[in-house]
């Protein structure tokens, strides 16, 4: 059978996967990959850029027609020479420069790095450029990202709410957002990849991304459930399980084509240029779009018939429909597990 024909008997209810009525399922998978990011979260924790914790900054180039520069272990050694009890952060960027990261030195010692590098690569001093970032400026542009996160959570709750007119959804659609930003920040701390501010921009892309897809579906459910109210063949439960069947095969087809393009950008961007930028906010890109995608699916949409199941209007609906099993024929109730 094609994704075609699969999503065809998915809208018109002939087929029917039971999202909603699993929903248990579903919330103990997600409970238990947001214990697994917040435990990593704490250790080994995320790796922050100088951009973040301040610190000083070398890039090394090879010269023109010269050797290429792909080993690492010299920069390490020669950071050692001037700063025996640190550890430096050692990036290969493509085959021709390596960016040596270290805390924050001295004029003097700044001198006496660049100095030691060159000799430790046989290059020209003038092949390697330095730069610090003060740690007020790093604790700076972390004010800024955490203002723009709490920025954006807070007008998303407002447009959510305004545009659905029901705080259920704008409160599922949070919950949803927190979820996926967990677990990209757990991949992060897993893998050890720096957070830079490329991730936060990257970040705030697969959040919008997830937003976007949880309104499509939400749309749906809305559509879906306000004809249940007026015609009173299914159940509010039901009429948001269909939902998610009606846009399902959309989702996964849009995630897959979106999904093409930054798995290529993330594999160019590390394995092959090195390049961090390119790989700082592919990651976060790849990732959230997987976890937004599966997020809308099978954590939004299952939040929110909880959400409402108590409400009167909900549970009255849901009753005339028990009594009305005659008027029900081929509507698929989710199961209450």
């Amino acid at each position: 059978m094609g994704m075609a024909q699969l999503g065809n008997r998915l809208y018109t209810g002939e087929a029917s996967f039971d999202f909603v009525g699993r929903r248990k399922l579903w919330y103990l998978i997600a409970v238990v990959l947001v214990a697994v990011s917040a435990f990593v979260l704490v250790k080994p924790g995320l790796t922050f850029g100088i951009e973040f914790e301040g610190g000083s900054q070398f890039s090394v180039s090879s010269p023109t027609g010269g050797p290429a520069i792909t080993d690492e272990e010299p920069a390490r050694e020669a950071v050692a020479t001037v700063l025996p009890d640190v550890t430096p952060e050692v990036t290969r960027l493509g085959t021709d420069a390596v960016r040596v990261q270290t805390s924050a030195v001295t004029t003097d010692q700044l001198d006496d790095i660049r100095n030691a590098l060159a000799q430790a690569y046989s290059v020209s001093p003038d092949l390697i450029t330095s730069s610090s970032i003060g740690p007020s400026w790093g604790a700076d542009v972390t004010n800024k990202a955490i203002t723009a996160l709490i920025v954006f959570f807070v007008l998303v709750s407002i447009v959510m709410g305004l545009y659905f007119r029901t705080w259920t959804m704008a409160l599922a659609s949070l919950l949803a957002l927190v979820h996926d930003l967990v677990l990209t920040a757990g991949v992060y701390a897993v893998v050890g990849f720096e957070v830079t501010p490329a991730s936060v921009i990257g970040f705030l892309t697969i959040l919008g991304y997830s937003l976007y897809d949880t309104v499509v579906v939400f749309d749906k459910v809305r559509e879906n459930t306000s004809e249940a109210f007026t015609k009173r063949d299914r159940s509010f439960a039901a009429a948001a399980n269909l939902a998610v069947n009606q846009t399902v095969v959309r989702s996964v087809n849009t995630t897959v084509v979106a999904l093409l393009p930054v798995a290529a950008i993330l594999f160019i961007g590390d394995l092959l240029l090195g390049a961090g930028t390119l790989r700082d906010i592919s990651l976060a890109l790849f990732v959230g779009m997987l976890v937004g995608a599966y997020s809308s699916i099978f954590v939004a949409t299952p939040l929110l018939v909880d959400l409402r199941r108590r409400e009167a209007r909900v549970r009255q609906l849901a009753a005339d429909v028990e009594d009305r099993p005659a008027d029900r024929a081929g509507v698929a109730e989710p199961s209450s597990a």
